[in-house]
């Protein structure tokens, strides 16, 4: 009797040992490396049995015998370090840079034009590297591709500080933007693909390690500066230290996961010798979505390959709230302390004011996603933090200098749009492909809508002398970005717009 006329796995008959320890590993092995999965609903979140927390639920019908996992105990837990690493280090490269920008024209020679485009240089990077994110996944793994971009990151810290010139100085960015364009692209995909059951909480986890990274780099660079005599390359370049110890952890997580992909069997010799899992179909049968023969049969998405997520209106949804809520976040960041300094407040409690705001980031990223994973509909926080942001820009209206701590909390609050952004796109993906493929995409649009903001609000100020525009455009800006993330926050998924209509 073969395994399809078997009523359960627990009856299925087989010839021998050695095909039913092939049907235990098949059943029980998920893919550590986008070329191994079909990640249909099953495959990319529920079966992924890992060690140490990282096991989600097993679809019913599905024989799970095998108990020694071909990944370790430790992986988990080292898995985790180095995703707190890594975001740790993706914004190190550009606020210690904001801190030292003066000094570092000085140094390098920079007109105010060049300085002004540098500010632009970080979206720009994301946006077109990002993109690459899911080919560079496929063929080699999400794991090993973070590995080399905090690599990328590393080796950009470390060249940029002994730049000669500016073209120098921008490449050695540029490299380092690179790599964290990369790990932006593929963090929410290795969180979707070894924690499925715990999207919210490790999205919160590394939301919030990127927020304390993004603050510390803010507000102790210019200390450690003059505690280095003063060199604003010193200053620069002592943030590569950070980066490389994340190197450290990533590099048995890729040994570990390439061991994992080398001894799962090959999808076609597990379909070949009839041990397809109870409860699977067939490739090119209607089924319940499960990965068989290195095909989903969810929506039709070839195993391995990002399906196109630009025909997907909520992937455009997506994309247009991460880029609006980018949008504001660079605004912030670049142009806050300034408003607050032409309102009367000191330059010193400006820089006090703007680290309050970032702050504000670190414990509500880790609470945010993991609401908005329990929520059917992500909506209601989108529109939420989008009213603290109003409120936010009506006070830098009215009255900047007068309650200038209550408008620094407000906007912090706000800014927590992008840990909801990143969750969402775990959550907007049932499958692994289509998770790397929607988060590069709207990543990498999303970046590309933010460049012109910056740069328009600093063309408003120059021409009017004054915040009342400016301000202005930034809370007319804030009405778009609740209505697209309102549509993206709709409970539903990429795969589901991107499946063939089957006409009579």
């Amino acid at each position: 009797m073969s395994h399809h006329e078997s009523p359960s796995p627990r009856r299925a008959q087989e010839p021998d040992a050695q095909a039913r320890r092939r049907e235990s590993i098949r059943t029980d092995h998920a893919p550590t490396d986008l070329q191994d999965s079909g990640p249909g609903p099953a495959a990319a979140a529920s079966v992924l049995p890992r060690q140490g927390g990282v096991r989600a639920p097993q679809p019913p019908g599905t024989s799970v015998t095998r108990q020694d996992s071909p990944l370790p105990t430790w992986f988990a837990g080292v898995l985790t370090v180095g995703i707190v690493l890594a975001a740790l280090n993706l914004r190190p490269a550009i606020t210690s840079l904001g801190a030292l920008l003066e000094e570092t024209r000085d140094g390098l020679g920079m007109s105010g034009t060049v300085a002004g485009v540098l500010t632009s240089v970080p979206p720009l990077c994301f946006a077109v590297f990002g993109i690459t994110a899911p080919r560079l996944a496929r063929r080699f793994g999400p794991a090993a591709v973070v590995c080399a971009g905090m690599v990328a990151v590393t080796a950009g810290m470390v060249i940029r500080p002994f730049a000669g010139g500016t073209v120098a100085f921008l490449a050695a960015s540029a490299l380092s933007l690179a790599g964290i364009a990369l790990t932006n692209v593929l963090l929410p995909v290795i969180v979707k693909r070894w924690f499925p059951d715990r999207v919210g909480s490790m999205t919160g986890l590394y939301s919030m390690a990127l927020a304390i990274g993004t603050s510390v780099a803010a507000a102790a660079t210019v200390p450690m500066t003059d505690a280095l005599g003063g060199s604003w390359r010193a200053g620069l370049g002592v943030w590569a230290a950070l980066a490389a110890v994340a190197v450290v952890p990533w590099v048995p997580v890729v040994r570990a996961a390439r061991r994992d992909r080398r001894q799962a069997p090959a999808p076609a010799t597990a379909a070949a010798s009839g041990t397809t899992p109870a409860g699977a179909t067939t490739s090119g049968a209607s089924g319940d979505g499960k990965s068989v023969g290195g095909r989903s049969t969810d929506g039709d998405v070839p195993a391995g390959r990002a399906p196109g997520v630009a025909r997907s209106r909520t992937a455009w949804a997506l994309a247009c709230y991460f880029g609006f809520q980018a949008t504001a976040a660079y605004i912030t960041m670049g142009w806050m302390p300034q408003i607050f300094r032409d309102a009367g407040v000191s330059a010193g409690q400006a820089g006090v004011l703007l680290a309050v705001t970032m702050v504000m980031g670190v414990p509500l990223a880790f609470v945010i996603p993991r609401l908005a994973s329990r929520l059917p509909h992500q909506g209601v926080l989108v529109a939420t933090l989008g009213a603290f942001g109003l409120a936010g820009y009506a006070g830098l209206y009215f009255a900047p200098a007068g309650g200038a701590w209550a408008w620094a909390v407000l906007l912090g609050i706000s800014n927590c749009a992008f840990p909801l952004a990143i969750t969402m796109i775990g959550l907007r993906a049932r499958s692994a492909a289509g998770m790397v493929g929607l988060s590069a995409f709207a990543q990498s649009v999303g970046y590309l809508i933010s460049i012109p903001g910056p740069l328009l609000v600093g063309v408003l100020y120059q021409h009017t002398d004054s915040w009342d525009l400016p301000i202005a455009l930034m809370a007319a800006l804030m009405v778009p970005q609740i209505l697209f993330g309102v549509r993206a926050g709709r409970n539903r998924q990429i795969e589901d717009e991107l499946r063939p209509v089957v006409t009579a």
